[in-house]
């Protein structure tokens, strides 16, 4: 089975990324991209698909896969800067991937934190994933729409 954007997740309080298993009884059961290792993620963790993650630019909000397309294009496909550099050398990177970023809203943690997610995408080969097709709410709404008149 294919994995999309839509399956890989962060998980707050829990380092790396997870691609989605299954529904459990008491959460969501999740297998870890750096080792393998399945865990059960509880209920009242914060879980955040990939696909569904936004960064704060001065005039709207970019999606998160077209940000790591971007690293990607200026990297070449190669790994990004080392997400454990100091504050201002990560901001000066960021600043070269999307220049307009919110510089109040868009944190050095934040930043850190998705030059990681980039370079384990690159390390583990995921970074395809970028280029699959993106289903829009509007799309889906045609289609249940042409659906209903069919």
């Amino acid at each position: 089975m294919e994995t999309t954007l839509k399956e890989i997740l962060a998980v707050s309080g829990y380092s790396g990324l997870f691609k989605f298993i299954s529904q459990g009884r008491h959460g969501v059961i999740v297998e870890s991209i750096v080792d393998g290792k399945r865990v059960n993620i509880p209920v009242t963790a914060k879980v955040s698909a990939l696909a569904d993650i936004a960064i704060f630019t001065d005039t709207n909000e970019l999606p998160l896969r077209e940000v790591l397309k971007k690293i990607e294009t200026l990297e070449s496909g190669k790994p990004a800067i080392d997400a454990k550099s100091d504050g201002s050398a990560l901001k000066a990177y960021f600043e070269q991937v999307v220049p307009d970023y919110d510089r109040e809203k868009v944190y050095t943690s934040d930043i850190k934190k998705l030059i990681s997610w980039y370079n384990l995408l690159q390390g583990k080969d995921l970074l395809e994933l970028l280029n699959e097709p993106e289903e829009t709410k509007e799309e889906n709404s045609e289609e249940k729409k042409d659906e209903k008149t069919e």
